[in-house]
């Protein structure tokens, strides 16, 4: 037996009969939704309620319901995407370990499990409150075109699946019926384009390219150029987001007083953790897992929510002082 042999195989024994196989393998049909994606449409979806003239419990409702159906559909094409690039995640040191490209679930159960995902969200998307879909449907069909072509396509790639989170917020929009801002649209896909651009690098700098055919298209200097030009485009677009379309009245200046500082750390640690610390390879994970980016977030996010209320509900500072 080889060293290599005696790392890969399992540590114990495990049953092989019908009963012990079955919990496991809903296990890694678990996984391969990957549940743990949704924290991105339940921060994108809900991004329209900041531009609601009123918040009610039918607005919020709608909402929740929108961001239900684009977890499913987020999971229908992150099982797709897995069946196409198996091959390819086996040569990745950590798409390896996906459960298709494992070997944990067949491909032939994977394409069911997608079939019964879709019939899912259709069900979910009929029986939901009226609204309309089209920015579900377009995700759809974007992803899968992603999926077959597009990400093989340089630039093209990044671009795409940054519209599937401008998408995602439009879906919002259609569940609460507010009318888009185009400078907050403008905002989140220049933002994404900051994420998805830092793991292209990250890729690019500790992989190679034989993983993503796409990446051939790429190089250091390139992506650090483009990191910095959309950097500043998803700054400036969402200052003046602020300024102009916010609904936060006579606040601004107060609420960009905070914001802007916090704004500004939270870019800098996450280029430092891509340029520097070379973290880069999991956006969100990283995200989320970084306490200084996460704290700037809150705060910011907390100082914004109480310019809106205010703004939208003066008569509570009129209470406070009385």
């Amino acid at each position: 037996m080889t060293a290599v042999e005696s790392v890969v195989e399992p540590v114990a024994p495990v049953a092989t009969g019908p009963v012990a196989r079955v919990p496991t393998l809903l296990r890694h049909l678990v996984v391969l939704a990957r549940p743990g994606h949704a924290v991105k449409n339940l921060l994108a979806v809900p991004l329209a309620l900041t531009d609601t003239p009123v918040w009610t419990a039918t607005a919020l409702w709608r909402c929740v319901w929108a961001v239900a159906a684009f977890t499913l559909a987020s999971s229908v094409i992150y099982v797709v995407n897995d069946i196409a690039d198996h091959r390819l995640d086996r040569a990745h040191p950590a798409k390896r370990r996906r459960p298709i490209a494992a070997g944990h679930v067949p491909v032939p159960v994977a394409g069911a499990y997608a079939v019964v995902l879709a019939v899912l969200l259709a069900t979910l998307t009929v029986n939901g409150p009226a609204m309309t879909w089209w920015p579900l449907v377009a995700y759809l069909a974007l992803s899968t075109a992603y999926s077959r072509w597009l990400k093989h396509v340089p630039l093209l790639d990044v671009c795409v699946v940054s519209a599937g989170f401008v998408l995602r917020v439009m879906q919002g929009y259609a569940a609460t019926g507010a009318t888009a801002s185009s400078l907050l649209l403008t905002a989140v896909f220049s933002g994404c384009l900051v994420l998805v651009l830092g793991k292209r690098r990250h890729e690019l700098a500790a992989l190679g390219t034989p993983h993503r055919p796409a990446l051939v298209g790429y190089n250091l200097l390139l992506a650090d150029h483009l990191l910095g030009l959309t950097t500043s485009l998803a700054g400036t677009t969402f200052l003046l987001y602020l300024h102009v379309d916010a609904p936060i009245d006579a606040y601004p200046p107060v609420a960009l007083a905070v914001v802007v500082p916090l704004g500004l750390l939270a870019a800098f640690r996450y280029l430092q953790a891509v340029l520097v610390l070379r973290t880069g390879g999991d956006p969100i994970r990283m995200l989320l897992g970084d306490r200084m980016i996460v704290g700037c977030a809150v705060l910011a996010g907390t100082t914004l929510a109480l310019a809106q209320i205010t703004a939208r509900y003066p008569h509570l500072l009129t209470w406070t002082d009385r």
